[in-house]
């Protein structure tokens, strides 16, 4: 596909207007654990009983690790490690993420190196493979597959996010449950939950995890819950037994911890990184409302959306582009459909890799959206501008929020400037930062 800049497209839009934006401030409650605590609050956790006991000296213990961007990721890993040697026993890392890092052993190994888990930052080995042993049959009917560096451990320790899930509801999102279900699954686990399509994975998730639990030396989870701007707020050990009981109490704990945009529409929502290491599917949907499936609601009600790049820890993985209505050049030419495409097959979600409208700049691709929204008034349109859908406490605002910003509509808004006109270079990149 050719992109130009100068061509009939950008004559089209060369005459649409972009409003002056302000600097805005969100505040949300702010519930957290300091990095520094993180060792010390993991350590306590898991000297408790029964977690204490259930590392023996000699043991070999298999810890998960994800391909999500979850906050102190290294940190919490290397912590729990870090315990696991202090008890005698042998930690090793797998790399539990479906089919994230295009299906391969060595694309894992490359996500996990994006976020400092290395064999030398971690001080103990990563297993990585995509050969699975099968455990059986699933109450639904589905193939329950796991890992099978991990059933060959002594014992397993469930390490991951837990946080409502950006495409479906349910007791059961993304958690410990969906981390054995899907991510120590590999490719073929995550393609059984996924086969019966979204509609029945809120129960594929806990009937599969069920039989993981039951098979595999499941010895307990410590998940993590984040704060509104992507801080740790919570560390809790879950028993292996007590797995399936005690994540939906957690998951309705999160749910009270996301960040939300405030002012709740837009006519035009820019987000200016999108990647794996903010949401499998490139934004949280549950912030910027753009859902691949009909299986979930909520974030902002906005019109028109538009990616302007993707981020270099996604490793070409753009999975979530068909999220936007258009997206840049430069978004474009950055993915790798050999890292995306096999989530969509192992997913079954094909609407999340669809490339939208391509223009050759962010200021094309700012006037684009602006230029077809229907039903507005083009000289008072209502544009919100965010890093990241993870990182949402600083964004800007279009001129047309600025009287009722200021005047206290929304609780927890707070004007940091007035309203000025966006900054582009000569290639067309915004160049005005949020902060």
């Amino acid at each position: 596909m050719k992109i130009k800049q100068g061509g009939t497209v950008s004559k089209l839009l060369s005459e649409v207007e972009i409003p002056r934006m302000f600097r805005v401030k969100q505040k949300f409650p702010r519930q957290v654990i300091n990095p520094s605590d993180i060792p010390k609050v993991i350590n306590s956790e898991l000297s408790r009983e029964p977690f204490i006991s259930k590392i023996k000296k000699g043991m070999q213990i298999a810890i998960t690790a994800g391909s999500r961007g979850i906050a102190n990721v290294a940190l919490i890993t290397k912590s729990i490690a870090d315990f696991i040697k202090s008890r005698g026993a042998i930690p090793f890392i797998v790399p539990a993420m479906g089919s994230h890092g295009g299906a391969t052993p060595e694309g894992q190994l490359e996500v996990l190196e994006g976020y400092g888990i290395t064999p030398s930052s971690m001080g103990c080995e990563i297993r990585s493979s995509m050969e699975v042993v099968n455990l059986g049959v699933s109450s639904t009917g589905q193939n329950v597959y796991i890992d099978r560096n991990a059933y060959e451990s002594d014992g397993i320790i469930i390490s991951c996010r837990l946080k409502p899930h950006n495409a479906f509801r349910g007791k059961y999102e993304s958690g410990p449950c969906k981390m054995m279900a899907v991510g120590l699954g590999k490719q073929k686990g995550a393609e059984q939950v996924h086969s019966a399509g979204m509609a029945h994975i809120a129960e594929n998730i806990p009937s599969i995890a069920g039989v993981i639990i039951e098979k595999a030396p499941i010895l307990f989870a410590l998940p993590s819950i984040e704060n509104a701007y992507d801080e740790t707020c919570r560390l809790e050990a879950i028993d292996g037994p007590d797995i399936l009981a005690r994540e939906p109490e957690l998951l309705k704990f999160a749910f009270t911890q996301m960040p939300k945009i405030i002012a709740g529409e837009c006519d035009v929502l820019v987000v200016d990184e999108t990647g794996k290491n903010y949401s499998g599917t490139g934004v949280d949907p549950n912030i910027t409302g753009t859902f691949s499936t009909e299986y979930a609601t909520g974030g902002v009600k906005v019109q028109r959306t538009c990616f302007l790049r993707l981020s270099d820890e996604s490793h070409g993985n753009a999975l979530g582009v068909g999220l936007a209505n258009v997206i840049t050049k430069r978004f474009y030419e950055s993915i790798d459909p050999e890292k995306m495409y096999p989530n969509c097959i192992t997913s079954t979600v094909l609407a999340s890799a669809r490339i939208p409208c391509v223009v050759a700049t962010d200021k094309e691709a700012l006037q684009m959206c602006i230029r077809t929204c229907t039903g507005i008034d083009k000289k008072r349109v209502r544009i919100i501008r965010i890093p990241n859908s993870l990182h949402i406490g600083n964004i800007m605002m279009s001129e047309a929020y600025y009287d009722d910003v200021v005047s206290g509509k929304w609780e927890g808004l707070t004007a940091l400037s007035k309203p000025e006109e966006l900054m582009f270079d000569d290639e067309g990149r915004l160049i005005t930062p949020i902060v």
